[in-house]
Formats: structure tokens, C-alpha cells, sequence
């Protein structure tokens, strides 16, 4: 695991289940798991940083691990309100909605476009973070932002990227953050605030 900045802690590992790389984070100060894979070091490297309280996920999609966390820690879990119909049948999920505070410190902030249930969660502690879903991605260290496959996207790909640009430049204009955090890739601890803005604006 990598402190990227104070209290912000990630992390990425295999997800089998589609076959490629993910990236973790938790947030220390606000016992704040979001979209979990197990770390390097197991349950006992986040025990260490502070017993979690609560797991966020950025899309309903990204439970991912969340599992051994409630049963070790009893974490609850929490995800956009219009992505609970995935959990109807278990395992217990919480909603929320954008704006809402859902851990000290972490605001939701609304971006959709991809599906309703697509979000990104303000971390407003000094430089201020920023964790997205799948709306923006980076594949390989040093590369620039990017979107997902036009596969991924739905029947209208080029509206959903419209959409997501809207959503960010927003987002970009409105917070102060420095660092990005990616549920597919690796994160940036300072710039994250221009990155997404000059992604939002397709340069």
C-alpha cells in the first residue's frame, strides 16, 4: 500500500472475476473503504491504519472484496441509492444520494451518464482528493486519462462520453482537489484537479 497523501491510503490487486487490475483506497481519518480489493497484507495492513468502519463504492459494480471487511470489522456498505436494485437479494447495502456526507469528510458528487448509480467521492482533507468510478480511466502509468472501451458504453457511446465530461468539468471547476484516485488505474497525487479538467475538455 502507498500513502499517496496523509490518510489517504491505495492499493490495487487482481479482480479475477474480469480478469485485469483494480485500484483501492482507504481513507484513515474518516475509516472509509472505498471500492475494496484485499491489500497486500491482508485484513491486518488496514486493521493497522485504523479498524474500518464503512465501505463507499463508486458504482454498484465495484463491491469487489467487500465481503471479508463486514465479516472481520462489521463495516456497513454504502452505494448510489439508484444502484441498490443489485442488492435486492443481498448482501445489505445502504443508500446514498449526491451531496450527502456518507463518511466524515466524503461528499458525493454526481456524475451518472454511464448509469445512474455512477458517482465520485469528494475527500475534502488538505489538498483534497478526488476517487472516481468508471467514467475515467488510465491503463498504464504515465498515461493520460482515457474512457473505457466504446463496448462498455452502452448503445450511445459518444452521448456518454458527453455526458462524463460534462459531469467532470463540473466537478473539475467547482473542488479543490489535487489528487485522483481511479478504480481502474493508477492514482495521481498532485494535478488531479488539471488532468480531469483537460480530460472533460478532450485535450
Amino acid at each position: 500500500m502507498e500513502e499517496i497523501v496523509s490518510g489517504v491510503h491505495v492499493w490495487h490487486a487482481q479482480h479475477d472475476g474480469i480478469g485485469m487490475t483494480v485500484h483501492s483506497a482507504y481513507v484513515a481519518p474518516a475509516r472509509a473503504l472505498i471500492d475494496p480489493m484485499l491489500p497486500p497484507g491482508g485484513l491486518e495492513a488496514i486493521a493497522a491504519l485504523g479498524e474500518p468502519e464503512r465501505i463507499l463504492l463508486t458504482i454498484r459494480h465495484h463491491y469487489r472484496q467487500a465481503a471479508p471487511f463486514v465479516e472481520a470489522f462489521g463495516c456497513s456498505v454504502h452505494c448510489h441509492e439508484d444502484g441498490l436494485h443489485e442488492f435486492a437479494d443481498g448482501p445489505a447495502v445502504e443508500g446514498f444520494r449526491p451531496g450527502d456526507e456518507v463518511a466524515p469528510g466524503i461528499v458525493v458528487q454526481e456524475v451518472g451518464a454511464i448509469c445512474p448509480d455512477e458517482c465520485a467521492l469528494f475527500i475534502a482533507d488538505a489538498p483534497g482528493t478526488l476517487a472516481c468510478a468508471d467514467g475515467v480511466v488510465r491503463w498504464h502509468e504515465g498515461d493520460p486519462l482515457g474512457f473505457v472501451p466504446n463496448g462498455l458504453l452502452g448503445d450511445d457511446p459518444e452521448g456518454v462520453k458527453d455526458g462524463l465530461r460534462a459531469a467532470y468539468a463540473r466537478i473539475a471547476d467547482e473542488l479543490e482537489f489535487e489528487a485522483l484516485l481511479l478504480a481502474h488505474g493508477g492514482p495521481m497525487a498532485s494535478g488531479g484537479r488539471e488532468a480531469l479538467a483537460a480530460f472533460a475538455r478532450g485535450s
